[in-house]
């Protein structure tokens, strides 16, 4: 299995973080959508970064990404049969640190890389809460990369300059939607890396 996850680059695009954040997340890739002065704030409207539906990986319904406005979003993307596939237990237990802060993970299973997600949906569905006792949201099976990418996939990789290059890229999104920043496959869910910048989101004003 050859694996060329993206590295996480120096660079911020835009004028997105305060120096402490600058220095707690490094390597973190991102832009700011901040709204000018004057204009509607996005916390009291769903943020146009997530109006969309997806249909959940269980069964099909569909589901508004608008009922996760106001929370810090950790969006990624996953597979049943990859080297980073480990990475489930620490998104869990992630998700279970920081929920009550006003925290969620989303998983969208994407077979784009190295054939790695073959399986139907409720297969997934069933390896993810079988193995790992995944609770976070998961969406149906989807591209999320290149022009069959799903439309939320295409507005992250936009925004931040950054497409995923492997399974298990992860994008996190503040509670306003107006800050985006990506971190690369390697990036442990757990690391101080990713939970300094979630932190940080989470203790900024609602």
């Amino acid at each position: 299995m050859k694996i060329s996850p993206s590295l996480l680059k120096p660079a911020v695009m835009g004028v997105l973080l305060s120096g402490a954040l600058a220095a707690g997340v490094p390597s973190a890739k991102g832009a700011d959508m901040t709204p000018p002065k004057g204009s509607v704030s996005a916390t009291k409207t769903c943020p146009s970064l997530l109006q969309g539906t997806y249909p959940k990986l269980q069964d099909d319904s569909p589901q508004s990404l608008c009922q996760f406005s106001g929370q810090v979003i950790l969006v990624v993307n996953t597979a049943s049969y990859c080297g980073f596939t480990r990475q489930y237990d620490g998104l869990e237990r992630l998700y279970d640190r920081y929920k009550g802060q006003g925290f969620v993970v989303l998983g969208f299973p994407s077979n784009d890389f190295g054939q790695q997600e073959p399986d139907s949906n409720k297969k997934i569905a069933d390896f993810c809460r079988n193995t790992y006792g995944i609770k976070f949201p998961m969406f149906a099976k989807s591209s999320v990369r290149g022009t069959d990418a799903n439309p939320l996939f295409k507005q992250l990789t936009k925004l931040t300059g950054d497409a995923p290059s492997w399974n298990f890229h992860k994008y996190l999104i503040s509670r306003d939607g107006n800050q985006v920043l990506s971190f690369g496959s390697q990036i442990a869910p757990e690391s101080k890396t990713m939970t300094e910048a979630i932190e940080k989101m989470l203790n900024s004003a609602r």
